[in-house]
C-alpha cells in the first residue's frame, strides 16, 4: 500500500518535471534554461524527499491508530456478540422462569379454587348442623310450652273443677252428709290401726 503511494507521487512528480522542461524548451534556447531545469529538478528532488518522508513518518501513527481502531471495533463486535449470547441465555431463562410461575399460577388457582370449594361444601354442611339444631331446639321449646299450656290448663280445670265441686257441695251438702262421711272416715282410720 505504501508502495503505491510512492510510485503514484513519483509518477506525478516526473509528470510535472517533464511538462516544466517542455515549457521552458519552447523559447529558443535561453541561457538560464539550464539553469531553471536544475532548480526545478532540486526543487522536485527535495519535494519527493519530503513528501516520502512525510509518507513515512505519517504512516506509521496512521496504521497504528487504524489497527487501532480495527482491533477496537473487532473487541467491540466481540463484546457485542458475547453479550447478545449472554442475553439469548437470560432470555432463554427467563421465558423458563415465566413458564414455570404461569404453571405455579395455575396450580395455585387450582388449589384455591379446590380449598374454596372444600370450604363451601364445610360451610354448607356446617349451615345444615345449624339448622337442624336450631330445628330441634325450637321442637324441644314447642314441645315445653305445650306441655306448660297443658300443665297450666289441667291447674285451670283442677282449680275450676274444685270450685265447682265446692259449689256444688255447698248447695247440696247438708249436716247429716257431714256426719254420715265423718263416721265413715273414722271407721276406716280405725281399721288401719
Amino acid at each position: 500500500m505504501r508502495s503505491n503511494r510512492i510510485a503514484v507521487l513519483t509518477a506525478l512528480l516526473w509528470m510535472a518535471m517533464l511538462g516544466v522542461a517542455l515549457a521552458s524548451g519552447g523559447e529558443g534556447g535561453h541561457a538560464d534554461s539550464g539553469a531553471l531545469l536544475k532548480d526545478f529538478l532540486y526543487r522536485s528532488f527535495n519535494f519527493v524527499v519530503l513528501v516520502g518522508l512525510l509518507a513515512y513518518f505519517v504512516s506509521k501513527p496512521i496504521r497504528k491508530g487504524l489497527a487501532a481502531r480495527r482491533e477496537g471495533i473487532e473487541k467491540n463486535l466481540a463484546d457485542a456478540a458475547e453479550a447478545r449470547r449472554e442475553a439469548e441465555a437470560r432470555f432463554a431463562e427467563y421465558d423458563v422462569k415465566l413458564s414455570r410461575a404461569a404453571q405455579e399460577i395455575a396450580e395455585i388457582s387450582a388449589g384455591i379454587r379446590r380449598e374454596g370449594e372444600l370450604e363451601r361444601d364445610r360451610i354448607v354442611a356446617n349451615a345444615r348442623e345449624v339448622a337442624e339444631k336450631i330445628k330441634a331446639e325450637a321442637e324441644r321449646t314447642a314441645e315445653n310450652e305445650i306441655a306448660r299450656a297443658r300443665a297450666e290448663l289441667r291447674r285451670e280445670a283442677a282449680k275450676l273443677a274444685i270450685e265447682l265441686a265446692e259449689e256444688l257441695l255447698k248447695k247440696n251438702f247438708t249436716s247429716e252428709d257431714h256426719e254420715r262421711l265423718v263416721n265413715e272416715y273414722m271407721h276406716k282410720v280405725g281399721d288401719l290401726h
